[in-house]
């Protein structure tokens, strides 16, 4: 645990990172002081110059990293680039909260995991959704056995509706060389991560990704994703960027009962007897088992991303658990990653854990056909968090 306040420099100052510097430099964030800016792009080290005239800016990060000036970093740059600096961040003394995804890949993310145990340094994903009151109940009562044991899981979330200008924004969009997939990889790592959060991690997945279904793009748009549990339950997900109205809807069933959520509100099924029970005891052919029905209202409101801000600084100052430790972000990558490889094996079953060498030479081989250099997001920033990045009902 640290004494003093943290200082945390943010390396990425586009939508994300600008964002996080308005929130941190305006002493939103208790135990976070704002270090240091940096970015390659002279237009936006020009915004960080206007806002913050007194931080010091950098655009070569990893004179960052050996500056003194900061013992905490926040990365927001381009998927592809999360671990890399992570790790080099962690092994030059620096504690690390990276945006998701890790990374585009398992294999490539776990650089960064390897270099947290074997620094000692905190590593964290900014997985704000997790801050969110319905989902923590949502675990709890799963974890906790409330719904006995899990027989199926249903997430409907295809309100990330996105227009061809939004893929056209930035070069790097859209691309396995910049972005590293599509919907799978930049929207719905959150509620990938919520899903197994939840539910826990699915051992095999097949799936149906749809390149350019909707829009003019080299990567998925509209994905389905068919996953087993180890104790023989199922789930499935499925998400788009080519919907509208969309819907988020998540429906959990077990033995005990169902949990939906929808609408920012949670609905709660319960059984008075384990239907496993009455399965193989009852002497009807098609009983009515007691059922109870309730309107779940969690205590507390969504705190977002700078929620895990503060968790981040009272974990480092205060010895806080973690909400979303860096190794988790293995797993929500993992379901992605799995994905992309049976899409591309004609819908084949993966099994969590697969062939990580292999995926990696398949998405390097993907990137490379794409025969065009990934530069990066030219857009003005405004340093505000999107209403979009929070969870949408």
């Amino acid at each position: 645990m640290m004494s003093n306040s943290i200082r945390l420099a943010i390396i990425g100052v586009g939508n994300m990172g600008s964002a996080h510097a308005k929130c941190v430099g305006s002493g939103q964030v208790e135990g976070l002081t704002l270090a240091a800016l940096c970015d390659i792009q002279a237009s936006r080290l020009a915004w960080c110059a206007a806002q913050f005239p007194d931080v010091p800016r950098f655009a070569d990060w990893q004179a960052l990293l050996t500056s003194g000036i900061a013992n905490a970093v926040l990365i927001a740059v381009p998927h592809p680039l999360h671990a890399q600096i992570a790790a080099a961040a962690m092994r030059a003394g620096l504690h690390v909260l990276s945006e998701k995804p890790a990374d585009i890949s398992v294999l490539r993310a776990r650089e960064a995991v390897k270099a947290a145990q074997e620094t000692g340094k905190t590593y964290a994903i900014m997985l704000n959704q997790r801050t969110n009151p319905l989902f923590q109940k949502a675990r709890e009562m799963v974890q906790t056995g409330q719904l006995g044991e899990l027989k199926r899981s249903v997430w409907i979330i295809t309100n990330w509706y996105r227009t061809q200008a939004y893929y056209e924004s930035s070069a790097w969009r859209a691309t396995w060389a910049g972005e590293g997939g599509g919907v799978l990889l930049n929207q719905a790592p959150h509620n990938l991560d919520l899903w197994q959060w939840i539910c826990g991690m699915p051992v095999s997945v097949r799936a149906q990704c749809d390149v350019a279904r909707y829009h003019r793009i080299g990567v998925e748009d509209d994905a389905t994703l068919f996953a087993r549990y180890e104790n023989g339950a199922t789930g499935l997900f499925i998400t788009s960027t080519g919907e509208y109205p969309g819907t988020n809807r998540l429906e959990i069933s077990g033995t005990r009962g169902k949990l939906v959520l929808e609408n920012g509100r949670m609905k709660f099924w319960w059984l008075a007897e384990d239907e496993d029970a009455v399965r193989f005891t009852s002497k009807e052919s098609m009983p009515r088992i007691p059922t109870g029905e309730e309107e779940i209202t969690p205590e507390g409101v969504e705190t977002a991303h700078r929620g895990i801000l503060q968790n981040f600084a009272n974990h480092l100052l205060k010895g806080e658990p973690l909400l979303s430790p860096g190794v988790d972000g293995l797993n929500e990558l993992a379901i992605s990653n799995a994905a992309y490889l049976s899409a591309w094996d004609g819908g084949a079953e993966i099994p969590i854990p697969f062939d990580e060498a292999r995926f990696d030479r398949l998405l390097r081989e993907k990137g490379e056909a794409e025969g065009r250099t990934v530069g990066h997001d030219g857009h003005a920033v405004d340093g505000v968090y999107s209403e979009r990045w929070q969870v949408r009902w």
